[in-house]
């Protein structure tokens, strides 16, 4: 049975920059509150007419480039997200049409802040069982088109972009572990994007406090079931949430000589796409090296989890 890995990453996000200055023009907040709370210094911020599978493409594009892979010879597009400009056709099929690839299979996955490293899970799964042998798996979210920019409890947290990896097929030593997955069913409203439009909200105390005892445990777990002490990663790469959430849980989890993301400082949370993005910044700026053990790991909305340690490209 083929294993798969990771070929190459991209990332794409808005050029328009959203500062904790500008932030205190629209609601009651400052930079320190913001940096003390959440740890946000600036977010990228689309523009009007600017669409999530527009930015989904371009990263795609990217990675794509890097792998040295035609757009034709991809069979699987997965991507992760929770604010599709429309439900059909959906966001992978407009990224395989701008994209100009001939016949890969299409799909959409939502589960919000863990969308990404369920795609990819899916995705290795999919090569696995030889129902495909190259794949790019997308997290892309406009946030910012789901937010009340007048509470200060959600609009401080998000921003937008899109982050991509191709996968492809591997007959050596397979580079994505197998995937640790959950959620929390019964507490699954913790986080919500419902409404007329559609807006993001939390319990915010409810998900610092999953997060911050609950799931360094199961970020271990997800070492044990790759073959990994924790001690051993070069890099992880949490779901940039909150830089709070973020470093107890770094501390908890153990990894002592690891590079840890904190690209929440520089993007905000922009769910799915968070852990692709901060993922390839680090390889880009070659902070995690070639072949080197790092442990992915999202969660969130649904209060759902999922993570894999993979081989950085």
């Amino acid at each position: 049975m083929p294993g798969s890995r990771i070929a190459a990453l991209g990332h794409s996000q808005p050029d328009r920059v959203l500062t904790n200055a500008d932030l205190a023009q629209l609601v009651d907040t400052s930079d320190e509150w913001i940096t003390t709370r959440v740890g946000v210094r600036t977010r990228r911020v689309a523009e009007p007419g600017q669409t999530v599978d527009e930015f989904a493409a371009m990263a795609a594009g990217k990675a794509l480039a890097g792998a040295g892979i035609a757009a034709s010879d991809v069979d699987l597009v997965l991507v992760a997200t929770s604010t599709a400009s429309a439900a059909s056709p959906n966001t992978a099929a407009r990224v395989a049409a701008r994209l100009g690839m001939t016949a890969p299979a299409t799909i959409d996955v939502n589960v919000v802040c863990s969308g990404f490293t369920h795609a990819l899970a899916l995705a290795d799964q999919a090569i696995r069982c030889g129902q495909a042998t190259t794949a790019v798996v997308v997290g892309a979210d406009f946030m910012s088109a789901v937010t009340d920019w007048t509470d200060r409890t959600t609009c401080v947290l998000v921003g937008d972009g899109a982050g991509a990896a191709v996968v492809t097929a591997t007959d050596k030593e397979p580079g994505i572990s197998p995937v640790l997955w959950g959620s929390v069913p019964e507490r699954g409203r913790a986080v919500v994007i419902e409404g007329t439009p559609n807006r993001f909200s939390q319990e915010g105390q409810t998900v610092f406090r999953w997060a911050t005892t609950e799931l360094p445990a199961v970020a271990r777990r997800v070492c044990d079931r790759a073959g990994i002490r924790p001690e051993d990663l070069a890099g992880v790469v949490f779901h940039q949430a909150n830089l709070r959430i973020i470093e107890p849980l770094a501390a908890k989890l153990g990894a002592v000589n690891a590079v840890i993301a904190r690209d929440v400082v520089d993007s905000g949370n922009t769910s799915a796409a968070s852990i692709p993005i901060a993922l390839a910044k680090l390889v880009e700026r070659r902070e995690i090296p070639a072949g080197a053990p790092v442990l992915l790991f999202g969660f969130g909305g649904n209060l759902s989890y999922a993570g894999q340690v993979v081989t950085s490209p």
